[in-house]
């Protein structure tokens, strides 16, 4: 027999039961590595609003132009000095043109209305000093006394509070979820008899900014959800 293929045969044949030997363990490892469990983490904060548009709106009713426009820049100024008095800033204040209608010029209008221009005009606020607004709109009856009739159509003028320093708390809140998450993975793995490996795959989520309730908009809750999948070990 020759010698060279005698040896080249044992080695043919230690090599394949070595490689069944391994192979059992190659496929648990794999199936290990494909053993999965994916979670979810959630942060939330409150947060008050740092911006708050404020549209102040008022109506002027008159019979002839002249006089709608001379109570509109007395409301104005009214207004203006009221806003200023609360530490508003003039460069944070802006004033709009005046929406006039002039009720005898309408289609189905009629001679006998008691005025015939009503004028609408809106003196804006857009200012970071939430507290001074806040405080402003609580004392609104003052200009009710001074003759300026304050109103309007709220979802028309609505007052708009913002929070805009989502990028200050955002890394700690990921952070927060992200360690939500992985107590969750953590205590799924015990209860399976398992031990948790590394991260397969991470999603942030998106953040949402939203009113804590209707009645104090200017508390802004923060809230952020995070999707982590986690290999499981046995």
């Amino acid at each position: 027999m020759d010698k060279g293929k005698f040896f080249s045969g044992m080695f043919i044949m230690l090599g394949l039961v070595a490689l069944g030997l391994m192979f059992p363990r190659a496929v648990d490892r794999y199936r290990s590595y494909d053993r999965t469990v994916n979670v979810k983490g959630l942060c939330e904060k409150e947060v008050k609003a740092d911006k708050v548009i404020w549209p102040v709106v008022y109506k002027v009713m008159a019979n002839d132009i002249q006089s709608v426009y001379d109570q509109i820049d007395a409301n104005n100024a009214t207004v203006m000095t009221f806003l200023k008095s609360g530490g508003i800033n003039a460069e944070d204040i802006s004033v709009a043109v005046p929406n006039i209608s002039d009720k005898y010029a309408t289609e189905y209008g009629s001679n006998d209305r008691t005025y015939r221009y009503i004028a609408t005009g809106i003196v804006t606020v857009c200012t970071s000093d939430v507290d001074a607004v806040l405080s402003l709109r609580s004392r609104q009856a003052e200009l009710l006394k001074k003759g300026v009739v304050t109103g309007g159509n709220s979802w028309e003028n609505p007052v708009e509070f913002k929070y805009e320093g989502l990028n200050d708390i955002k890394p700690q809140m990921i952070e927060e979820a992200t360690m939500n998450a992985r107590e969750a993975a953590e205590k799924f793995a015990k209860d399976s008899d398992s031990r948790l490996g590394k991260i397969k795959t991470a999603n942030q989520g998106t953040f949402t900014i939203e009113n804590r309730d209707s009645n104090t908009p200017y508390i802004k809750k923060v809230r952020v959800v995070t999707s982590v999948t986690y290999y499981l070990k046995n």
